[in-house]
């Protein structure tokens, strides 16, 4: 029991995707899947550990042992 409302709704969601005209904004799509950090400034609060996880050291060799671990895992 209680299936009918269920079905019932997933009918309506379904039907209403279905028949609903969607405006996307394919440009503002692009921006966002491509991750374009021109547009984006990062807030006050946080400017303080953006700093910290910054692009700069991500390109920092790995520790000493790292290579060990990841042939043995």
């Amino acid at each position: 029991m209680g299936r009918g409302r269920a079905k019932a709704k997933q009918t309506k969601v379904a039907r209403e995707l279905k028949y609903r005209s969607f405006e996307t904004d394919f440009t503002s799509l692009e921006r966002e899947l491509r991750g374009s950090s021109d547009d984006y400034e990062v807030p006050a609060a946080y400017a303080e550990l953006a700093e910290e996880y910054s692009d700069d050291q991500v390109d920092s060799p790995p520790d000493e042992g790292y290579e060990e671990l990841r042939k043995s895992g």
